[in-house]
């Protein structure tokens, strides 16, 4: 071989590690970042639990919220299954019974979810895609017109 092929060979050689390479570090990025979306029902469905950051979301289900201390107890239903969130911290204006919510946080059983992040609605015709989209799986939702 020549010493060009042999050149063309190692640049080559290192342009498919140095590739291989940052993809793994991507990828590996992506996974540690990445933040999965489940309804009380797929909770209740799941083999094993995750152990990281989870959101859940769902309606808020009426009369369900109760305070004490700035701690916050309440339930997510799909109406479907339901699943009992604990929350400290002050809650966003727009959370109100009755109303779509997404909380992040770590789930302790198949029934017991610690919230540390509340995505409350915008407005009164205002549902997260996620929460719809699972709301509709179920065959529970009817969307308003």
């Amino acid at each position: 071989m020549s010493i060009n092929t042999n050149k063309r060979i190692v640049i080559f050689l290192i342009s498919i590690i140095t590739f291989l390479t940052i993809s793994k570090f991507l990828f590996s990025a992506l996974r540690e970042n990445t933040i999965y979306f489940f309804s009380p029902t797929e909770v209740s469905d799941l083999i094993k639990l995750p152990n990281k950051k989870i959101r859940i979301g769902g309606m808020v289900k009426k009369d369900s919220i109760n305070e004490e201390n700035k701690k916050y107890n309440f339930i997510i239903t799909d109406f479907n299954k339901e699943i009992s969130v604990t929350y400290s911290g002050i809650l966003p204006n727009l959370f109100v019974e009755g109303q779509g919510a997404v909380v992040e946080g770590n789930l302790i059983s198949r029934k017991t979810f610690v919230g540390t992040k509340i995505l409350a609605k915008h407005d009164e015709n205002y549902m997260p895609k996620e929460v719809a989209d699972s709301l509709k799986k179920i065959d529970n939702f009817k969307k308003n017109d």
